[in-house]
């Protein structure tokens, strides 16, 4: 049986993240990718030009039928919106209960489109977060959520224990917003603190890594792969879809998921 993985998302009409970045990391990774749409947003590697969200009650529709005949070995949630969107999701899932989900709190686009309302921050930790087998915030994504300015690897540390406070199972704090010579991640669970490096890479195209890097999480858990692993796997796929990121358009580019299997290498 393949992988199967749902992404709870917005779609990105540059096809550089939100739900196209995801299944193009599914089928990168063998997975079977599934949508449930939350938002339609009108960008380009510019920016954020609107967003129309989907009605919480149609999201949940999506949910329930895909799960119901399908089903899903790992879930992975992005973009919501609103509060009232998470609220239907938790619910949803909630219905659904079992597969491991990894939780990317989308809240700010690269060119600074709010995409999460702030009404939402509190409904999204306390019903989805406590749920979820890893929350993974960029450094500008955990300030907003703990409240703690983050420049270093060692504010990184003091998010992460925050958001284990209030209830997260384990959290990946990226740290590819911070000043460095490289990228350095941590994965923090009440247990055990594990960090993962890679040279940064000097590019500005870097649309859709934190929707890429989540989904990718989800499909090796959808393996069953332990978090740690998977976290690992995931940001090698990752970097090398940077290393090989396309120019495309006048602003920050889309990475280039199918590296692997580039046919216009051949």
């Amino acid at each position: 049986m393949i992988p199967r993985v749902l992404t709870i998302a917005g779609s990105d009409s540059g096809g550089g993240a939100g739900i196209q970045a995801d299944l193009k990391t599914m089928c990168a990774l063998g997975c079977y990718g599934m949508t449930a749409i939350t938002a339609v947003t009108y960008q380009n590697t510019l920016e954020v030009a609107g967003v129309t969200p989907v009605a919480p009650e149609d999201v949940a529709r999506q949910i329930d039928l895909v799960l119901d005949d399908i089903g899903a070995d790992a879930i992975k949630v992005g973009m919501l919106g609103s509060a009232a969107v998470v609220e239907t999701v938790s619910a949803a899932l909630g219905r659904h209960a079992g597969p491991p989900l990894v939780l990317d709190p989308v809240m700010v686009s690269k060119s600074g489109a709010r995409l999460l309302a702030p009404d939402a921050s509190d409904a999204f930790l306390r019903l989805l977060m406590p749920v979820a087998a890893v929350i993974t915030p960029n450094a500008r994504e955990a300030e907003v959520l703990t409240g703690i300015a983050i420049a270093t690897e060692d504010d990184l540390l003091r998010a992460a224990d925050v958001l284990l406070e209030a209830g997260a199972r384990s959290a990946l704090m990226k740290g590819g917003h911070l000043e460095s010579l490289d990228a350095v991640d941590w994965l923090v669970t009440p247990d055990q603190r594990e960090r993962y490096v890679r040279p940064r890479i000097d590019t500005k195209n870097t649309h859709g890594t934190g929707c890429t890097y989540s989904s990718a999480i989800a499909c090796f858990l959808a393996q069953g792969i332990a978090l740690p692993q998977a976290v690992a796997l995931a940001k090698d796929y990752l970097h090398h879809a940077i290393l090989h990121a396309l120019p495309l358009g006048k602003g920050h580019g889309p990475l280039h998921h199918a590296w692997a299997t580039d046919i216009f290498e051949a």
